[in-house]
C-alpha cells in the first residue's frame, strides 16, 4: 500500500523537487528529505514552500513557452 502511494504521487507529483536539484545539481532525494524535514519543523511551513514552488514553475512553464516560429504568437 505504500509503495502504490508512493508511486502515485511520484508519478502525478509537481515535480518540483526534480526541478529544483536539477537546477542546484543535487540528488532529487536530498531536495526531497529536506522539504520533508522543513514541513515537520516548521508545522507545514515546508508544504505551503513546495505547492508555492510548484504554482510558480508552472506559470513559468506557461509564459515561457517554446515557440518554433515567430508566427505562432
Amino acid at each position: 500500500m505504500v509503495a502504490r502511494m508512493r508511486h502515485y504521487f511520484e508519478k502525478n507529483g509537481f515535480a518540483v523537487c526534480t526541478r529544483f536539484a536539477e537546477r542546484l545539481g543535487m540528488r532529487v532525494a536530498t531536495v526531497r528529505l529536506f522539504f520533508v524535514y522543513m514541513s515537520f519543523f516548521t508545522l507545514g511551513l515546508g508544504f505551503a514552500f513546495y505547492l508555492t514552488l510548484a504554482f510558480v514553475l508552472r506559470l513559468k512553464d506557461l509564459v515561457y513557452a517554446k515557440r518554433s516560429s515567430v508566427f505562432d504568437l
